[in-house]
């Protein structure tokens, strides 16, 4: 039985047209939404973020059900979905903006976070160290509509620029 006590989860894990997915398909999630945090501008546009100026990261912001689906159980998802050696960006993408981060809204979060990054960080699972910050959330701010469960609206594409990526064949590698 739910409570309906909805709490928010945000994670930077490269484009996050490639993490609104893995998150989606989950009783307890209730939304997956694409959008920018952790930058300096103003309500960011996608060509700012992507220009790399403006500070910001692609994130996703999930709003979930804490008794059917917990925050530990978001951060087993997110770390399965990322290369967290990689401080450059994620995969064919490239910068600041696509790098990863996990951003926490109170200190629960932020202790539950540090402690699965210590966890994974001592798994032997990669031989270089864990670089995914652990940040206070910032203001969300919501990408383009056309970005917006974009695996569905523009399969083709999707399932095409994934493919390219790499980020299929390191998941398959280190966690299945």
């Amino acid at each position: 039985m739910s409570n309906n006590k909805f709490e928010k989860a945000a994670f930077a894990g490269g484009c996050f047209w490639c993490m609104v997915k893995p998150f989606k398909e989950w009783e307890g999630i209730q939304d997956v939404v694409s959008g920018y945090m952790g930058g300096h501008v103003e309500n960011p546009t996608y060509d700012d973020v992507k220009r790399g100026d403006s500070g910001h990261l692609e994130v996703v912001e999930i709003t979930f059900d804490p008794t059917l689906f917990s925050y530990e159980q978001l951060l087993e998802v997110y770390w399965q979905q990322i290369d967290p050696t990689d401080a450059g960006g994620q995969f064919q993408d490239r910068g600041h903006s696509y790098t990863t981060a996990i951003f926490y809204y109170n200190d629960e979060q932020r202790q539950i976070a540090e402690k699965s990054k210590e966890n994974l960080s001592s798994s032997g699972k990669f031989s270089n160290p864990i670089v995914t910050p652990i940040r206070a959330a910032e203001t969300f701010h919501i990408a383009e509509d056309y970005h917006q469960d974009y695996y569905l609206k523009e399969k083709d594409h999707y399932i095409e620029d994934r493919e390219k990526s790499g980020r299929d064949e390191f998941i398959t590698e280190y966690w299945k």
